[in-house]
């Protein structure tokens, strides 16, 4: 069976819980699994679109307990990991969609580079995390900014 990963916010718009929903429909109607975090947000409406789709939900859950899990999420997956989860989010997709989204999903997409998987975005505007510098010189000089504000 063929698994999608569908990642994304997990406070979203309406517009983005739509789309959401619509991927997750056609990855359940072409008869793919979905795996997603499991949660709330663009997860919980990504697994919705996939179940009302015919599809199999797979939710990998950062806590530790399966009652977490979004309602449509057919095999809930207890981590107790955090946010490390999405190593196995990653790891377990053959392909990923990111919808939207800030850092969690900023580092599944991370995951998914590492990994070599072919990556999606839909209204993905992730900016890189870090401040560009030219020079050892100019690096240093930040991180003892840094100090300093402390």
């Amino acid at each position: 069976m063929r698994i999608v990963g569908v990642i994304g916010g997990s406070s979203i718009t309406r517009d983005i819980s739509k789309i959401a929903y619509e991927t997750g429909k056609l990855i359940g109607e072409r008869g793919y699994a979905l795996i997603t975090g499991g949660l709330g947000g663009v997860m919980e409406a990504a697994s919705k679109g996939a179940k009302e789709g015919g599809g199999i939900v797979i939710g990998i859950l950062p806590g530790n307990s399966r009652e977490t899990a979004n309602k449509w999420v057919d095999i809930p997956i207890v981590t107790g990991m955090s946010h490390a989860r999405n190593v196995i989010i990653t790891q377990t997709a053959d392909i990923l969609i990111a919808i939207d989204g800030r850092a969690g999903t900023q580092s599944e997409i991370a995951f998914g580079h590492i990994y070599k998987k072919k990556i999606i975005g839909i209204h993905c505007n992730i900016p890189l995390p870090f401040e560009k510098v030219s020079s050892p010189e100019e690096a240093i000089q930040l991180v003892d900014e840094y100090f300093e504000r402390e």
